[in-house]
């Protein structure tokens, strides 16, 4: 895949799927710089990557901040005066599950300011430098729960929906700049939030996988090769897509 040199920001970079892409941008010859909320877990995957012989820098942002975005970004800037590729990975689930009726405001609250207004956030603050050099690509993560509706989880689902109208959009408003925007949809996946899921109700790890036409969940490393070759150059005519990567569970 045609990432190389280029300079990627990936959020949420400490584990899971941030971890796997920022990795595998960094096979690929890309200069990765690996955000997180906690930069102790940002510090460890850049260890892997230059073990790996790779290029990459830890800088901790929170991204429900915005200033905290703009420093990430000025950062990235001061070490290697551009952006090529943003990937909003950055997410979190609610504390609790149930129905609508009963799904707190601070959960509300969080789950809103992470998914969605940090994506906001780091899409804003990418645009402005990817307008100014000419060029760039935005790799959104959605979720299959931003596509069909997803029972008590109403803020998860409702700021997933709202990264697939965000990435359309901004998909639109620049497609004529040389600045493309697209966004994965995961499936079940293996991760900290499926995890979190299952520690609730152990059974769904069976029902689950019997409900998807594959037989499995995903692997962070199977959703990373999505979300690089969005951002390749091999790609650089497709704009405003949702990727779907849920083993045909949707289905």
């Amino acid at each position: 895949m045609q990432v190389n040199q280029k300079v990627v920001i990936v959020t949420g970079a400490g584990s899971g799927i941030g971890a796997a892409s920022a990795k595998l941008f960094a096979q690929h010859k890309a200069r990765v710089v690996v955000s997180d909320i906690r930069l102790d877990k940002a510090a460890a995957v850049v260890q892997a990557i230059q073990a790996e012989g790779g290029e990459a820098i830890a800088i901790q942002a929170d991204v429900s901040n915005y200033e905290s975005v703009q420093s990430l970004v000025q950062q990235t800037l001061d070490q290697y005066q551009q952006l090529d590729v943003m990937v909003n990975n950055a997410g979190i689930g609610p504390k609790t599950m149930g129905r609508t009726e009963h799904h707190t405001l601070e959960d509300w609250d969080s789950v809103i300011a992470v998914n969605q207004t940090g994506v906001f956030y780091c899409m804003k603050l990418a645009l402005q430098q990817m307008t100014k050099q000419g060029f760039g690509a935005i790799v959104n993560i959605a979720s299959l729960a931003g596509l069909k509706a997803s029972v008590n989880n109403l803020s998860y689902s409702a700021s997933k929906f709202a990264v697939v109208g965000m990435t359309k959009s901004a998909a639109l408003e620049y497609g004529g700049k040389n600045i493309r925007v697209n966004a994965v949809c995961p499936g079940y996946t293996e991760s900290s939030l499926l995890n979190k899921l299952l520690a609730v109700r152990p059974d769904m790890g069976e029902i689950l996988q019997k409900m998807t036409p594959m037989k499995r969940f995903g692997q962070a490393n199977e959703i990373a090769e999505a979300v690089v070759w969005l951002a390749a150059d091999n790609t650089k005519f497709i704009t405003g897509q949702t990727i779907v990567l849920d083993g045909g569970i949707s289905l």
